[in-house]
């Protein structure tokens, strides 16, 4: 099966896009043409396209290895958190699902995704 290889956002306004995915993410800007803007989500690309318009949304899940001090760093650059990490799912093995919420410049859901070993 292959994999991921690109996602697509539409976006209201490119600029204030790519400041939340630029600087409050520190997620790296692969390259930019007019009204897109391309990302390097560990090897997937993420390619916003500005419409002038609020598209409805999924929401995208990011990975993280320590869900807390990426939460308290995303307060601090002033993203807008709905939500602390907590405990989704706990598996069988003992391992944890955890996640915590934020939105987008457009109001739109965001989320870190955390699997903990179990102890």
């Amino acid at each position: 099966m292959p994999r991921l290889t690109q996602l697509s956002r539409c976006v209201e306004t490119l600029d204030r896009a790519r400041a939340i995915w630029r600087d409050t993410l520190g997620i790296p800007e692969l390259y930019s043409f007019p009204r897109l803007a391309f990302f390097d989500l560990g090897g997937t690309r993420l390619m916003l396209k500005e419409t002038g318009t609020r598209d409805p949304a999924d929401i995208l899940y990011l990975a993280t290895h320590d869900i807390s001090a990426d939460h308290a760093r995303l307060k601090e650059r002033g993203a807008v958190v709905t939500g602390a990490p907590h405990m989704i799912h706990r598996h069988a093995d003992g391992s944890e699902e955890w996640m915590a919420f934020f939105e987008d410049d457009e109001g739109r859901p965001l989320a870190l995704h955390a699997v903990i070993a179990s102890p």
